[in-house]
């Protein structure tokens, strides 16, 4: 099948929660071997026996994306415990509500250093590396306010949309390495920081926004990660591709 990824070799960061928790434990139950990066290592080690028992394997790495030195250091030892890198799932991010009138430089320094510096040194460092090989897959994973705003999150917004707009940058310059660049865009995903939020009025009032009417779950990115991360894609590169019930195309 186009979308097995057995023996494939992939770094995922932000991996101790959320969407990266998930992401590692789909890609290891098709066969991939992942190296789970992200700061709070107790997570990761978790996450890791959890896993024993899928066709793959999960391998914690401790990561802070903050740090363009660490990003560096931290990729060239994932691709040393995994025998190279196939694969890059540019996750780790963050965010806060703010007012613009409010944002310090702190937060607005602290959004845009993970969210954009980091991903880009990431995929950097990651690139070199697949350049070396026959290609690879960088999979950034964005968000549908990067294409349409919200209230009281403009740095996290602007973080994004300059996600998409690198993604379509290094798509073009790292063709010619056979390293495909793409983009997941998610609308509202229930985790387990949001899921109170969702079960309580506000929740069902921005459920009515979205076009499907309920907001989305992990498991509805599966299909679309599987497809920009495996040979599904193979000809697809600087794509963006929203999951958000329809919410992107929603009437204003």
């Amino acid at each position: 099948m186009f979308d097995d990824l057995n023996g494939k070799r992939v770094l995922v960061t932000g991996a101790s929660s959320g969407l990266g928790a998930h992401f590692a434990r789909l890609l290891a139950g098709k066969g991939a071997l992942v190296a789970a990066a992200a700061r709070r290592t107790e997570r990761l080690a978790e996450l890791a026996r959890d896993c024993e028992g899928l066709p793959g394997r999960v391998v914690p790495l401790a990561l802070d994306v903050s740090s363009v030195g660490a990003i560096e250091t931290g990729v060239a030892e994932a691709a040393k415990l995994l025998g190279g890198l196939d694969v890059l799932v540019n996750n780790a991010g963050v965010g806060e509500t703010e007012a613009a009138l409010s944002v310090s430089e702190a937060q607005w320094d602290w959004q845009l250093d993970v969210n954009l510096k980091g991903c880009f040194f990431a995929a950097q460092a990651a690139a070199k590396i697949m350049a070396e090989q026959s290609g690879g897959a960088i999979v950034n994973i964005a968000s549908i306010l990067g294409e349409r705003v919200a209230g009281k999150v403009a740095p996290y917004a602007i973080s994004k949309a300059g996600l998409i707009q690198m993604t379509k940058a290094l798509a073009l310059e790292w063709a010619r390495h056979q390293i495909r660049v793409n983009a997941l865009a998610p609308g509202y995903v229930v985790t387990d920081i949001n899921r109170e939020f969702f079960a309580g009025d506000a929740g069902e009032a921005l459920k009515k926004r979205i076009p499907m009417r309920r907001p989305g779950e992990l498991d509805d990115l599966d299909g679309p990660l599987l497809l920009l991360s495996s040979d599904a894609g193979r000809y697809m590169t600087g794509a963006v591709v929203a999951v958000d019930g329809g919410h992107l195309v929603s009437g204003l």
